[in-house]
């Protein structure tokens, strides 16, 4: 039995922005979120994603000038226990002298006005079975493992019926099997809830697991936003290309569509549709094939093999071209691949190839 929530709410970001002590940390933010939309800030620590979500909770101020609407309503001068938003941080924060069941109650009993007694159990159960976590109401943090503590942190939020769920990486600290599990769990529990939700993560695999769209910060700034499929399959700037997944960049000049990298001995497709000057192109690793001699392909460079790695379903073939570029193929796991320091050709079709800014994504 899901508990009764209505559905997500609407939030709208504008110029948001923020400064310590006169350095700036946040500049910018611009962001329309859908109801009941899963969106994701990802980006590397200090880039800016948990500054913005600490705004949206209430926990620190914006900048002046900056806007920030839930429903069409200013949470400007809402204080943070009033803005109707669970929050979920990655060290759970449960209340060690509590069982389960007083730790979810919590956010209830403190609201005003109060819930009567059989409104509070009534939906702590519904929480409990929402996370399945039924048999543990009388256990305390202590005698639950780490993920289950994160349900309990996870049903605390939702408890009170909130339109809008912060998730502050909370999957971080647990094992990657026990992630991938909680993973599933969340898609599950933001299906039936309707919820709108905001996750924090450094993690691209996460991100990419979990998100209708997913924002990328960098440096205090928005680099790109876009559904997972979008961003993955053609990044607007090198920087989104590096840190969503692995990638391999090429910096070269383009003179009347052809591609050239002064010192390598290498065959690139024609960019016909690319100005002339400097360009960085890109392939996906699981796009590239390892050949003996790259006869026929649209694209072909030589490289040194340096590693081949196993892994399950795949072999990861790692290579260094004539300009000490490090280059990535990603093959079935049955694919012949040279040994460890052979000469091969790593080969793509020029349909796989993206055309990428060096600096920031427009």
């Amino acid at each position: 039995m899901a508990i009764e929530t209505a559905r997500g709410a609407a939030l709208d970001l504008h110029d948001l922005g923020k400064s310590y002590g006169g350095l700036k940390v946040l500049e910018g933010v611009n962001l329309n979120v859908a109801p009941g939309e899963f969106i994701t800030f990802l980006g590397p620590s200090g880039s800016g994603k948990t500054t913005t979500l600490n705004l949206i909770a209430g926990f620190a101020a914006p900048d002046p000038g900056g806007r920030m609407q839930l429903d069409g309503r200013s949470l400007a001068e809402v204080p943070a226990h009033k803005r109707d938003i669970g929050v979920v941080f990655q060290n759970y924060a449960l209340f060690p002298h509590m069982t389960v069941r007083e730790n979810i109650a919590y956010p209830l009993k403190q609201r005003r006005p109060r819930p009567d007694r059989a409104t509070i159990e009534r939906r702590v159960e519904q929480v409990l079975t929402l996370v399945h976590l039924e048999a543990y109401g009388d256990r305390r943090p202590d005698q639950l493992s780490g993920g289950q503590q994160q349900r309990v942190a996870l049903a605390r939020a939702v408890v009170f019926e909130p339109k809008l769920l912060l998730l502050d990486e909370p999957l971080g600290a647990l094992d990657k099997r026990l992630r991938e599990s909680l993973q599933l769990e969340l898609r599950r529990i933001h299906r039936e809830l309707g919820v709108t939700i905001i996750f924090v993560t450094h993690d691209q695999d996460e991100a990419l697991t979990l998100s209708d769209r997913i924002v990328v910060f960098r440096e205090g700034a928005v680099e790109q936003i876009g559904t997972p499929a979008e961003l993955y399959n053609n990044p607007g700037s090198e920087f989104v290309a590096t840190f969503l997944g692995d990638s391999n960049i090429f910096t070269g000049t383009v003179d009347a569509g052809r591609f050239v990298r002064p010192g390598v001995d290498a065959r690139f497709a024609p960019l016909a549709t690319v100005a002339n000057g400097s360009v960085t192109i890109m392939v996906r690793p699981e796009n590239v094939t390892v050949s003996a001699d790259g006869a026929g392909a649209d694209n072909a460079v030589p490289v040194t093999i340096e590693d081949v790695v196993f892994s399950g379903a795949t072999l990861r073939a790692e290579g260094v071209d004539a300009a000490g570029t490090q280059l990535i193929a990603r093959t079935r796991a049955d694919a012949a691949v040279p040994p460890v320091g052979s000469r091969a050709w790593f080969c793509w079709d020029g349909a796989a190839t993206r055309v990428v800014s060096a600096g920031r994504a427009k």
